[in-house]
């Protein structure tokens, strides 16, 4: 496998919505090609994709399924190809992201039975963003209610800028799905227990395979003036020069082949495999472009050439520790070699190279350009970054950015024992660096762990307690709700204690002033004739400081207020530090009782996109959760963006309930804002 040239080498990224049929699609090309010798289910949890503890307790993709395998193409050629399958659940699409990084092509599955799906469009809204060539491929072709006819109807309807090319048809559908026609080539293809069988296109169907003939041929040759001007005048392609034509088309995303097999009987799985190898692209096809500084480059994929590497994910084993997932843009990598971090520019030593089969490792002496392997033990290189000899020329080198996905669900984790809580901070270190939209930090003094949903902490949660031996507890994540005084209120702090021997002594008169909304504390001494001797004043303003972080009548922290210290008394015997403070302190607190206090609740920036047909319901939701509409931006693609104000209290599980309200086609933002007055009725207690 690790002889197989640059030219033939491809690395295809598997996409589409949960339950079309992925992981048996790859498992089955990986039957075919021989890597296999029995077709492993979801459902028993034996496919090569699908392996972790928590994918085989769930039945769906989590992480990034690595598939190899050497497939001997209808040219006679052997093909390198790699296959990246990826979780269709709307929490795990880091993975997707990381897949379409190191990816030549991209397969987006639909399933025959459910259509065009959010998924669906998900996946072809990412491969479009990335620029990555596509074909369609639908599945399930012999499960009951298949209807290839439906779905492409729904794709063109969907897509119809991204030109959907059928190139083949069912000769009959669910049960009786043997057959497969080329539409290009005027064969049909049988599949049965002896194997493939050639033969004439059935009578019923010759005038709809001719129509959509002649409806793929305009099609692929109104991208080649040339081609097109011949087929104007009456000469019509051959089958070859359409699909080379095709090939260029689909290179530039000028065209989305659609494709049928059945990952469950194999039936097309071959001919799948065939066009992978003939119309995606090569890295020597499509230079890997990189960022030098702020501007983008091309990689030419020389094996001979300078080496680069991308590392693109990784993920944690526990028996060797990290694994490191790296595609090769430039020269030949081999074990042994010593490359420096361009990011962390420090210097790696790769002990060993390997193929991922599943959770087997298969030793390679070399990779080349366009090829995905492994390397155990990189701990200085996270995920993103781009691996080069010491010294090379272009130390300033980035991989792509991926897609910004901010984490819109939280909780607060408290370790269960205190060596949970001695190795909390490292074990969550390495869960983020295996998953890249996952974030942790601090609310007062809770750690907080943010991801894209409920599943996604859970999954993250189960990972912490079996790889790294963790266990927490989870909570909600507290609000952080503050107060002020709601008037201006005069008070008077005294501290008397004159009982025998040393007292305290201290009179600190103040008037209380709420100022406007995230301005803080501001401090005004206008004490005159020295009431409050000056050594005294910073010890009145720490007291001060120090009661609105203890918290007002309600028990939260006190902010946006300003306090004038225009009289005092003092002792000079008796009159401390301390019993100034102290008596600033009782001082403020007597002015909120005064003066009134009111609880200021976290508002947040919303910016929700959702396609047009969900906008009203989702306004209208919005409203319910005390938000503000501040505008609407219609966008490409029939998508619109809601920007609004809502209270962060309203948020709390608000992607989960906007993912059913919009069928989870819906991308959401949130940036903390201001404060405003929360409403009387609504004040919870300092422990909510």
């Amino acid at each position: 496998m690790d002889q197989t040239t640059t030219a033939r080498t491809r690395t295809v990224a598997v996409l589409g919505a949960g339950g079309a049929g992925k992981t048996t699609l790859v498992e089955a090309l990986a039957l075919r090609a021989g890597l296999t010798t029995r077709a492993g289910t979801v459902e028993d949890g034996t496919t090569l994709s699908d392996h972790e503890p928590e994918e085989i307790a769930r039945k769906i993709s989590l992480g990034l399924g690595v598939v190899p395998l050497t497939w001997t193409a209808a040219d006679g050629q052997a093909y390198d190809l790699t296959f990246l399958d990826t979780p269709g659940y709307l929490d795990f699409v880091g993975a997707v992201d990381d897949a379409l990084a190191a990816a030549d092509a991209a397969i987006v599955v639909v399933s025959a039975t459910g259509g065009v799906q959010t998924g669906t469009y998900l996946a072809m809204e990412a491969t479009a963003r990335a620029g990555i060539p596509t074909l369609v491929v639908v599945t399930k072709e012999d499960k009951q209610r298949a209807d290839f006819r439906r779905v492409v109807g729904e794709l063109r309807g969907a897509f119809d800028d991204t030109h959907m090319v059928p190139l083949q048809l069912p000769a009959a559908e669910e049960d009786a799905f043997d057959t497969v026609i080329g539409v290009l080539s005027d064969q049909a293809v049988t599949y049965d227990a002896k194997g493939t069988h050639r033969g004439p296109v059935p009578a019923a169907l010759t005038d709809e395979v001719a129509e959509m003939r002649e409806q793929a041929t305009e099609e692929i040759v109104s991208g080649d003036d040339e081609q097109l001007e011949r087929y104007l005048s009456g000469d019509v392609p051959t089958a070859g020069e359409l699909r080379a034509t095709l090939a260029h088309a689909v290179r530039t995303r000028h065209a989305t082949p659609v494709l049928i097999a059945s990952g469950t009987t194999g039936v097309g799985v071959d001919r799948l495999a065939d066009l992978v190898c003939e119309l995606s692209p090569s890295i020597d096809d499509r230079n890997a472009k990189v960022l030098a500084g702020d501007v983008e480059v091309e990689v030419a994929p020389d094996p001979a050439g300078p080496t680069l590497v991308h590392a693109f994910r990784t993920m944690a084993d526990p028996f060797v520790g990290q694994v490191t997932l790296l595609r090769v843009l430039s020269g030949t990598l081999k074990p042994g070699d010593r490359l420096v971090n361009a990011t962390t520019h420090v210097e790696e030593r790769l002990p060993g190279l390997f193929r991922l089969k599943g959770k087997e490792h298969l030793p390679v002496t070399a990779a080349v350009p366009g090829q995905v392997v492994a390397a155990a033990k990189l701990t200085n290189t996270p995920a993103g970054s781009l691996l080069q000899p010491k010294g090379a020329a272009g130390k300033d080198l980035r991989a792509q950015p991926l897609p910004p996905r901010q984490g819109v669900y939280a909780l607060s984790l408290e370790p269960v024992t205190q060596s949970d809580d001695d190795r909390l901070s490292a074990a969550l270190g390495r869960l983020v660096a295996e998953d890249r939209t996952l974030t942790v930090d601090r609310v007062g003094d809770r750690t907080v762990l943010r991801g894209l949903g409920d599943t996604h902490l859970a999954v993250a949660l189960d990972r912490l307690a079996r790889v790294f031996t963790v266990n927490v507890t989870t909570s909600g994540v507290p609000i952080g709700y503050k107060e002020t005084i709601a008037r201006l209120a005069t008070a008077e702090g005294k501290v008397k204690k004159q009982s025998g021997g040393h007292g305290q002594y201290a009179v600190v008169n103040m008037r209380v002033s709420p100022l406007p909304r995230g301005e803080g504390f501001k401090f005004v001494d206008s004490v005159v004739g020295g009431s409050i001797p000056r050594n005294y004043m910073s010890a009145v303003q720490k007291g001060i400081t120090e009661a609105m972080a203890g918290g007002g009548v309600h028990g939260y922290e006190i902010v946006d207020l300003q306090v004038e210290v225009f009289d005092g008394k003092a002792h000079s015997v008796d009159s401390s530090d301390m019993a100034f403070r102290t008596a600033a302190a009782l001082g403020v607190k007597e002015a909120l009782a005064a003066g009134g206090s009111v609880v200021l609740e976290p508002v947040s920036k919303v910016l929700v996109t959702v396609p047009n047909s969900a906008q009203g319901d989702v306004m209208g939701d919005l409203s319910t959760r005390r938000g503000r509409i501040n505008d609407t931006v219609s966008l490409d693609g029939g998508m619109v963006r809601i920007e609004a104000s809502v209270p962060e209290s309203e948020l709390t599980r608000y992607i989960l309930e906007l993912r059913g309200l919009t069928g989870g086609r819906v991308a959401l933002e949130i940036y903390p804002d201001r404060f405003e007055v929360c409403p009387d009725h609504l004040v919870p207690s300092s422990d909510h």
